[in-house]
């Protein structure tokens, strides 16, 4: 029974508060998307400067820009905060660990990343041999997977749009996402994880798994499904337009 706009408004108890790129189209798109099916949730966005093709901060996040997004998302009292970004895949998974911390202790907010997610996730189902698909350049690509090779996983295939500006990513077709994934599927990982959150390969998650018969894992619906799961809401509705991620438990 479809709820109307005033039961659909009153049923809205799990606040998350999301911080995305300033450069990111993607984000606010599939984070709706998802909790389209989740009465219950509501989502607040707040943004930090990410644009164009140079990093002034290529090694290290530039904390104060989340600090301030925490803060302004703080005054809405939600019950998570999320940085729905990946860089940290790019300069290793302890960034994100240590922005998690420092955005939670500025707002007393549990926090998480994408990438926090994406480790908690790897580590309960015992996923180390991986397929991985993004937008990048080259550069950027092979940065991705050194660093993902440091964190001791092993990337059987991989396949790269060539893409070096920001806002470009998100305009790397669904069609041609689609036959990167297919490709890399013929390794045969463990998953096939699809990483930048400018990058639109959530949409074509759930199709891809039933064709493929593998587990597609993307970085902007996994900070969305971790931040639902730290706020206890239920994203078994979700799992028919989105994927096998978003299953109950992990």
């Amino acid at each position: 029974m479809m709820l109307s706009a005033a039961e659909r408004y009153a049923s809205q108890r799990c606040f998350i508060g999301v911080i995305t790129p300033s450069g990111n189209t993607v984000v606010e798109r599939v984070t709706l998307g998802v909790v389209r099916d989740l009465p219950e949730v509501s989502v607040h966005f707040s943004r930090t400067p990410v644009v164009g093709s140079s990093d002034p901060f290529p090694d290290r996040y530039a904390m104060e820009g989340f600090l301030a997004a925490s803060r302004l998302l703080a005054h809405s009292a939600p019950n998570v905060l999320l940085w729905n970004g990946s860089k940290g895949a790019g300069i290793g998974f302890e960034h994100d660990r240590a922005l998690v911390t420092a955005l939670h202790a500025e707002t007393g907010i549990r926090a998480t990343t994408s990438i926090v997610g994406l480790a908690e996730l790897l580590v309960a189902r015992n996923i180390r041999r991986l397929g991985i698909v993004t937008p990048y350049s080259d550069e950027s690509q092979q940065k991705t997977l050194d660093c993902l090779a440091r964190e001791g996983y092993e990337c059987v295939a991989e396949a790269h749009a060539g893409r070096s500006d920001n806002l470009s990513y998100a305009s790397v077709p669904v069609a041609q996402i689609a036959t990167m994934v297919r490709e890399v599927s013929k390794s045969r990982p463990q998953a096939i994880v699809c990483l930048c959150t400018n990058f639109p390969a959530a949409v074509m998650a759930a199709p891809l798994e039933a064709e493929l018969g593998l587990p597609v894992y993307d970085s902007t619906a996994l900070g969305v499904w971790h931040a639902l799961r730290l706020a206890g809401a239920d994203t078994r509705p979700a799992v028919a337009l989105w994927g096998s991620l978003f299953a109950q438990g992990v």
